[in-house]
Protein backbone atom coordinates (compact mmCIF):
# COMPACT_ATOMS: atom_id res chain seq x y z
CA UNK A 1 0.00 0.00 0.00
CA UNK A 2 3.04 2.22 0.62
CA UNK A 3 3.98 2.32 -3.11
CA UNK A 4 0.28 2.26 -4.02
CA UNK A 5 0.43 5.82 -2.27
CA UNK A 6 3.83 7.19 -3.67
CA UNK A 7 2.95 6.04 -7.21
CA UNK A 8 -0.41 8.06 -7.12
CA UNK A 9 1.31 10.87 -5.79
CA UNK A 10 5.31 11.28 -7.10
CA UNK A 11 4.51 9.00 -10.26
CA UNK A 12 0.99 10.05 -11.26
CA UNK A 13 0.64 13.85 -10.22
CA UNK A 14 4.06 15.16 -9.61
CA UNK A 15 5.50 13.05 -13.21
CA UNK A 16 8.52 11.42 -10.76
CA UNK A 17 9.86 8.67 -13.34
CA UNK A 18 8.61 5.64 -11.99
CA UNK A 19 12.07 3.90 -12.24
CA UNK A 20 13.58 6.68 -9.72
CA UNK A 21 10.85 6.90 -7.25
CA UNK A 22 11.64 3.38 -5.99
CA UNK A 23 15.29 2.00 -5.13
CA UNK A 24 17.29 -0.36 -3.15
CA UNK A 25 16.80 1.84 -0.24
CA UNK A 26 13.15 0.65 -0.02
CA UNK A 27 14.31 -2.77 1.30
CA UNK A 28 15.96 -1.68 4.16
CA UNK A 29 13.63 1.28 5.35
CA UNK A 30 10.86 1.85 8.14
CA UNK A 31 7.73 2.46 6.10
CA UNK A 32 4.80 4.16 8.33
CA UNK A 33 1.50 3.81 6.41
CA UNK A 34 -1.36 6.17 7.63
CA UNK A 35 -5.28 4.40 6.60
CA UNK A 36 -8.62 4.89 6.99
CA UNK A 37 -10.87 3.02 9.03
CA UNK A 38 -12.08 0.68 6.00
CA UNK A 39 -8.03 0.56 5.48
CA UNK A 40 -7.66 2.87 2.27
CA UNK A 41 -4.06 4.23 2.17
CA UNK A 42 -4.09 7.79 3.05
CA UNK A 43 -0.30 8.42 3.42
CA UNK A 44 2.97 7.11 3.66
CA UNK A 45 6.53 7.74 4.82
CA UNK A 46 9.69 5.89 5.15
CA UNK A 47 12.94 5.88 7.69
CA UNK A 48 16.59 5.46 6.53
CA UNK A 49 19.18 5.05 9.24
CA UNK A 50 22.86 3.72 9.15
CA UNK A 51 24.48 3.63 5.34
CA UNK A 52 21.21 3.76 3.80
CA UNK A 53 21.29 7.46 4.84
CA UNK A 54 24.27 8.37 4.95
CA UNK A 55 24.57 9.89 1.65
CA UNK A 56 21.11 12.11 3.10
CA UNK A 57 22.68 12.82 6.32
CA UNK A 58 26.17 13.91 5.64
CA UNK A 59 27.47 10.84 7.07
CA UNK A 60 26.41 11.01 10.72
CA UNK A 61 24.62 7.45 11.81
CA UNK A 62 23.12 8.98 14.47
CA UNK A 63 20.71 11.12 12.42
CA UNK A 64 17.88 9.59 10.63
CA UNK A 65 16.31 10.33 6.72
CA UNK A 66 12.99 11.13 6.54
CA UNK A 67 11.97 10.40 2.69
CA UNK A 68 9.11 9.59 0.37
CA UNK A 69 6.78 11.43 2.29
CA UNK A 70 3.31 11.60 0.56
CA UNK A 71 -0.55 12.09 1.11
CA UNK A 72 -3.26 11.02 -1.28
CA UNK A 73 -5.11 14.03 -2.25
CA UNK A 74 -8.34 13.34 -0.94
CA UNK A 75 -6.64 13.59 2.70
CA UNK A 76 -4.16 16.84 2.14
CA UNK A 77 -4.79 19.02 5.13
CA UNK A 78 -6.54 16.49 7.75
CA UNK A 79 -3.36 16.19 9.44
CA UNK A 80 -2.12 12.95 7.80
CA UNK A 81 1.34 14.34 6.52
CA UNK A 82 2.17 15.70 10.63
CA UNK A 83 0.78 12.44 11.85
CA UNK A 84 2.96 10.57 9.48
CA UNK A 85 6.02 13.14 10.51
CA UNK A 86 5.87 11.98 14.11
CA UNK A 87 5.61 8.72 13.47
CA UNK A 88 8.91 8.57 11.51
CA UNK A 89 10.28 10.69 14.12
CA UNK A 90 8.99 8.16 16.78
CA UNK A 91 11.04 5.65 14.79
CA UNK A 92 13.59 7.40 15.01
CA UNK A 93 14.08 8.12 18.55
CA UNK A 94 13.03 4.24 19.31
CA UNK A 95 16.26 3.21 17.05
CA UNK A 96 18.59 6.08 19.34
CA UNK A 97 18.59 8.56 16.41
CA UNK A 98 19.36 12.35 17.41
CA UNK A 99 18.32 14.00 14.42
CA UNK A 100 15.86 13.59 11.41
CA UNK A 101 17.27 15.22 8.09
CA UNK A 102 15.17 15.18 5.05
CA UNK A 103 15.13 16.72 1.69
CA UNK A 104 11.96 18.94 1.03
CA UNK A 105 10.08 20.03 -1.87
CA UNK A 106 10.56 23.98 -1.38
CA UNK A 107 6.68 24.62 -1.90
CA UNK A 108 6.78 22.08 1.64
CA UNK A 109 9.18 24.37 3.64
CA UNK A 110 6.32 25.82 5.32
CA UNK A 111 4.64 22.52 6.45
CA UNK A 112 8.14 21.26 7.49
CA UNK A 113 8.88 24.69 9.42
CA UNK A 114 6.01 23.76 11.25
CA UNK A 115 6.86 20.86 12.45
CA UNK A 116 10.14 22.22 14.00
CA UNK A 117 12.46 21.55 11.24
CA UNK A 118 15.03 23.88 9.62
CA UNK A 119 16.49 24.57 6.24
CA UNK A 120 19.98 24.52 5.69
CA UNK A 121 21.95 24.53 2.43
CA UNK A 122 21.16 25.49 -1.02
CA UNK A 123 17.93 24.95 -2.87
CA UNK A 124 18.93 21.75 -5.48
CA UNK A 125 16.78 19.97 -8.03
CA UNK A 126 15.89 16.02 -7.42
CA UNK A 127 13.64 14.51 -9.94
CA UNK A 128 13.60 17.70 -11.36
CA UNK A 129 11.56 19.50 -8.41
CA UNK A 130 13.52 21.90 -6.54
CA UNK A 131 14.49 21.04 -2.76
CA UNK A 132 16.00 22.53 0.50
CA UNK A 133 17.87 19.86 3.08
CA UNK A 134 16.03 20.48 6.62
CA UNK A 135 16.81 18.97 10.00
CA UNK A 136 14.87 18.29 13.50
CA UNK A 137 17.03 17.77 16.80
CA UNK A 138 14.87 14.73 18.18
Amino acid sequence: MCFAVRKEVFVAEQQVPEDIEYDAYDAVAVHVLAVRADGTPLGTGRLLQGEAAEAKTGGDPSVGSLGRLAVTREARGLGVGAALVRAVEEAARARGLTAVDLHAQTHALGFYERLGYEAYGPEFPDAGIPHRAMRRAL
